[in-house]
């Protein structure tokens, strides 16, 4: 039996689903869907294994989604495949450190990136994601109320510029966006004129700057789906290619560059964590029930309010 096959069989005989990020690996993705999960962004993950009736939920990504789920569903067991599995962005946002930069700006509506620990998000009065931010900051600028933002600068500043919000951004940033060069970009548009370029907005600004779309990772997506261009220079994690081949199995698709000072390859867009992702800790998981996410109740409690104001701002 394959493993693909085990992993099948456990998952219904434990009344368990599995969801999974775009960034993990292609055979993840597809043992996802063909079991009847999902592969979608980290709050989609989260909703959908709150809205269906598995007892576990198993989440192929890294940590702050499995917290994510485990928020959403507390009377469910959330397991991720490693706990090590981290993100850049979360561990540039410390809650000690953070909470004591909120209490230093007390008249700030703190708003946080999904990319964050329940205890950020729980510290937080909003958590949006990268396709919801701009209308959320957009809302509470329009209400007057000037922002605390966290973790991600790089989106931060997008949405800054795009809202004109009063925004005090936290100076983190996502490890494999931050290595995409405008430079480089520039001459690999150059040879490809045709091309569109779709950049995630966790990029630096001068990326972003050339950029024909900017948006979350399903807007990418999309944008490959329904756009009529035949070529794009995608600037995201490599991972992200699987479902674009799948909903466009025509299309041409370019890594976007992150050759330049310091860089080791010519294109290595994908994070070293969602690397960790497999089928053999897919099956640890389900089978020894390895890797178990739990949440101070008060933390999860407090975070839920933050997520659910977004769940109802987006309904």
């Amino acid at each position: 039996m394959s493993i693909q096959d085990q992993i099948k069989a456990k998952l219904k005989d434990k009344n368990a689903v599995l969801v999974a990020h775009y960034y993990v690996s292609g055979e993840l993705q597809t043992l996802a869907e063909e079991t009847g999960g999902i592969v979608s962004d980290s709050l989609e993950m989260a909703r959908f294994g709150q809205n269906c009736d598995a007892d576990i939920i198993i989440v192929a990504g890294v940590k702050f989604m499995g917290e994510t789920a485990k928020i959403l569903s507390p009377e469910k067991t959330v397991l991720v495949l490693d706990d090590k599995a981290t993100c850049s962005l979360d561990e540039d946002c410390p809650i000690d450190e953070f909470s004591k930069f909120c209490d230093q700006h007390t008249d700030r509506t703190v708003v946080v990136y999904a990319n964050t620990s329940a205890a950020v998000k729980a510290r937080a009065d909003w958590v949006v994601t990268s396709g919801s931010a701009l209308t959320v900051v957009k809302h509470l600028h329009e209400k007057g109320e000037k922002i605390l933002w966290a973790p991600d600068k790089h989106l931060g500043n997008f949405v800054q510029n795009q809202t004109g919000a009063d925004m005090l951004l936290w100076q983190g940033s996502c490890v494999v966006h931050e290595r995409f060069k405008a430079d480089a970009l520039l001459t690999l548009k150059e040879k490809h004129p045709q091309a569109a370029v779709l950049v995630h907005p966790e990029s630096p600004q001068a990326v972003v700057d050339l950029a024909d779309i900017i948006g979350s990772t399903t807007a990418l997506i999309n944008a490959v789906r329904d756009r009529k261009e035949s070529t794009f220079i995608i600037a995201t994690d490599n991972g992200i290619f699987h479902k674009m081949r799948e909903v466009a199995p025509n299309k041409i698709l370019i890594e976007a560059p992150t050759m330049g000072v310091g860089a080791d390859c010519e294109s290595c867009a994908h994070c070293e964590w969602m690397a960790m992702n497999d089928l053999e800790n897919c099956l640890n998981a389900i089978q020894n029930k390895t890797h178990e996410i739990t949440i101070e109740e008060s933390v999860a409690i407090q975070a839920k309010k933050s997520i659910q104001k977004l769940l109802d701002f987006t309904a």
